[in-house]
């Protein structure tokens, strides 16, 4: 695409966000906090809406119209989620509140079952809290040690610290897609390979990938693969794990309830088939059904489209960006076109808090981040009590970038004349 067909597509698409739309303190809003969570479209708000007047019922359990209503859009949906990553089977995609309770899925399904005193976990320094500790708790249950893959120096992942980590000990490599803080973008691919070459097993946390661009688990096969909806255009409360099927098939239920078994005597019960087996009690029917609707927006749009347009916002943002002196951004530096990592930048300004700026800058209507971005470990390694940190999203714009960026330096000035 040429950069006119670019700046088309978030025009087209930007009406499809009404939110967008809004004023904060006067001033138009300027929404720089995807990281945290995306704005949904018009067709994912009408999902919801649409369920609720018109086929709200429990699913799988009746017999009547509601119910196969629900049932089918529910159970589309997941089809839609399966073709969307790539899976094998329908089966292999299991709904989940958050990419965090699928972790934990896996944490006590898989590793209270399979790890034992003296096998090792290989996590990243650059892990979100949810990739971190879910494994701190089964270790200290099981024994088991966690090793830490370091930052190169780039600020990336450390692919050959990473292989010197490797041994017949290693049961589990569990490791971030991109990094919600660095921005880098993980080898996974490769990383699988190496971690299978001694047995163990893979997990991707791919909640800032899934919404940005192709994710393919097949190709990059892995053994389990999470995401947020909430990210990718959907409601919060509804995210995915996926798992190969034998892999799945492997692992006991981890809740107990309705929907999750296939008979049940008083002491002792069977369990549904893959993938109800780990989905116990009545699930988030209209979450389910818009994230199908926004996997339906995001495929329309086209996944390439997507993560070409972002790349474009990239370089625009780090062009500008270099503008400001005694700026200090956290991560690969992309190339020129944008290309190397993901559309954020986590920053700091010298002494400067990031809670300030963020707060002066929502003042002019720009939402940024500030803090620990749920990665405390990395922040420590950076000796960086927090940063800033602007995310983009296909239907940001450069002129949202330029307002953000002149914003940025009014905001530095105000604090260096105060300083003064």
């Amino acid at each position: 695409m040429t950069f006119l067909q670019e700046k088309t597509l978030a025009a087209q698409v930007r009406s499809d966000f009404p939110i967008l739309n809004e004023r904060v303190h006067d001033k138009p809003l300027v929404y720089l906090d995807n990281a945290a969570t995306s704005q949904k479209p018009i067709a994912v708000l009408d999902a919801l809406r649409h369920y609720y007047e018109h086929d709200n019922a429990n699913v799988h359990r009746g017999a009547h119209t509601l119910s196969a209503r629900a049932t089918d859009a529910y159970e589309g949906a997941r089809d839609k989620v399966a073709a969307f990553v790539n899976a094998a089977s329908r089966q292999e995609i299991v709904y989940t509140r958050n990419a965090s309770e699928a972790i934990n899925i896996v944490a006590y399904a898989w590793g209270l079952n399979n790890l034992q005193a003296g096998d090792e976990i290989i996590l990243t320094v650059m892990e979100h809290h949810s990739n971190l500790v879910p494994w701190q708790l089964i270790a200290a249950r099981t024994g088991a040690v966690i090793k830490h893959v370091q930052l190169n120096e780039e600020e990336g992942f450390d692919f050959e610290h990473f292989k010197s980590l490797l041994s017949e000990k290693t049961k589990l490599v569990s490791v971030v897609y991109v990094s919600n803080t660095l921005g880098c973008i993980n080898p996974v691919h490769e990383i699988c390979t190496e971690a299978h070459k001694v047995g163990a097993r893979v997990l991707i946390d791919a909640c800032q990938a899934v919404p940005h661009m192709q994710v393919d688990v097949q190709a990059i096969d892995c053994d389990w693969l999470v995401a947020s909806g909430h990210k990718m255009c959907a409601p919060t409360g509804i995210g995915f794990l996926y798992g190969k099927l034998d892999v799945l098939r492997s692992m006991p239920p981890f809740f107990g309830g309705g929907e999750m078994i296939a008979d049940v005597y008083l002491d002792h019960s069977t369990y549904a088939d893959l993938p109800h087996k780990f989905e116990a009690g009545t699930p988030a029917i209209a979450e389910a059904i818009a994230l199908g609707a926004a996997v339906d927006y995001l495929t329309n749009i086209g996944m390439d489209k997507i993560h070409a347009y972002e790349e474009e916002l990239t370089a625009h943002l780090f062009q500008r960006l270099a503008e400001i002196p005694n700026l200090r951004i956290y991560g690969i530096k992309p190339d020129a076109q944008g290309r190397g990592r993901a559309a954020l930048a986590s920053f700091a300004v010298g002494e400067l808090h990031p809670h300030d700026l963020s707060t002066l800058l929502d003042h002019e209507g720009i939402a940024i981040r500030s803090g620990h971005h749920c990665t405390q470990p990395l922040h420590r390694l950076l000796n960086a009590p927090g940063s800033a940190r602007a995310s983009l999203y296909f239907y940001n714009t450069h002129e949202e970038i330029d307002q953000f960026i002149e914003a940025l330096k009014s905001t530095i000035e105000f604090f260096s004349g105060m300083m003064n």
